[in-house]
């Protein structure tokens, strides 16, 4: 890709990656409530947009790519030779460690991921502390307080080992956790 990404990239990412996760929904915070899962990636996007206004020297296609990118290899068909292939070993490598190795057992996968993604730039650390945030704006209905206070768990243990990549972002992680406690019954 360019060094400078541009807008039909960009277009062209978004339009594979909307492909991609077509179909695909996920529950709302209200029963009958169902989401299209590209409104995910969407707000992955935009939180990273938004932390690349705040930040200098930051490499904003990277991220961007990444943010666009970071659940195709765990949750569609695209393969990592495919991601490979149409974006460069440097995107593949930061999207496959956003990406969980599910043959690890659950309790494994999270700091598995952590370590991975800390052998990765710093743009890498950002989609992973934007996609929490974006996971942190309301929790399904069906989640228990037990499933809540994990979750808070394992977001302060993402921001706990990849703050120093991006101080807004951080910051914002933090604001999140701590507004996600009126979710507790």
């Amino acid at each position: 890709m360019n060094k400078t990404i541009s807008i039909d990239d960009l277009q062209a990412i978004w339009e594979k990656v909307t492909l991609l996760h077509g179909g695909q929904t996920y529950g709302g915070h209200e029963k009958d409530l169902k989401i299209e899962y590209i409104n995910h990636i969407g707000s992955v996007v935009f939180e990273v947009f938004y932390a690349l206004q705040q930040t200098a020297s930051f490499d904003g296609e990277l991220a961007i790519t990444c943010a666009l990118l970071h659940d195709t290899v765990e949750d569609t068909a695209f393969t990592k030779e495919e991601l490979t292939a149409l974006y460069g070993q440097r995107v593949a490598d930061g999207v496959l460690a956003l990406t969980k190795n599910s043959t690890l057992p659950k309790e494994q996968q999270m700091p598995d991921s952590l370590q991975r993604i800390l052998q990765q730039p710093k743009e890498v650390w950002a989609v992973k502390m934007a996609d929490r945030i974006c996971n942190l704006y309301k929790p399904p209905h069906y989640w228990n307080n037990e499933k809540k206070l994990s979750y808070m768990n394992e977001a302060q243990e993402i921001h706990d080992h990849l703050h120093g990549a991006n101080e807004y972002l951080a910051n914002r992680l933090l604001s999140k956790i701590e507004a996600y406690k009126k979710y507790l019954s």
